[in-house]
């Protein structure tokens, strides 16, 4: 299981420019349904904003992990966004987070869902990561990244 097969195609955004947690909920949400038909963009925010008052997805050191569940998805879904100037999303550390991996999975993929999202803050974690992921210079030099440092776990 390799994070790079769940990312969508079109759905690393090198330069998300926003304002807040719900900006940037709405953006994402906005253009994962561009590139998954099957997936309304009302829905996946309702279902992001939900799980965020749970408590923030924000785990800290600039790093956000939003996620949920949609019954109507036939697989997972990830999409990964940057943003250089940093986005207010109530972390843990209340530092502004850069890098954003969100993820959607169907109700019934609750073992792969948290496999996923474990594999997804192990990669965050791995050193110069997060520094790699800030510089990169587009889209296609991200997933080059996670496809690097994903190989090595």
């Amino acid at each position: 299981m390799k994070i790079l097969d769940y990312i969508c195609n079109g759905c690393i955004v090198p330069d998300l420019t926003a304002e807040s947690k719900d900006d940037v909920l709405d953006k994402l949400a906005e253009r994962l349904s561009e590139h998954e038909s099957s997936l309304d963009r009302s829905e996946v925010f309702r279902v992001l904003k939900e799980r965020e008052q749970l408590g923030s997805t924000g785990i800290g050191g600039g790093v956000a992990i939003p996620h949920g569940k949609i019954e109507s998805l036939d697989r997972m879904i990830i999409e990964v966004a940057r943003s250089r100037e940093g986005v207010p999303f109530e972390a843990v550390d209340n530092r502004p987070v850069h890098i954003i991996f969100l993820l959607l999975a169907n109700n019934n993929a609750a073992t792969q869902y948290l496999k996923i999202l474990a594999k997804i803050s192990r990669l965050l974690r791995a050193p110069g990561v997060y520094e790699r992921l800030l510089s990169a210079p587009d889209d296609d030099a991200i997933r080059q990244i996670i496809d690097e440092v994903d190989g090595q776990g």
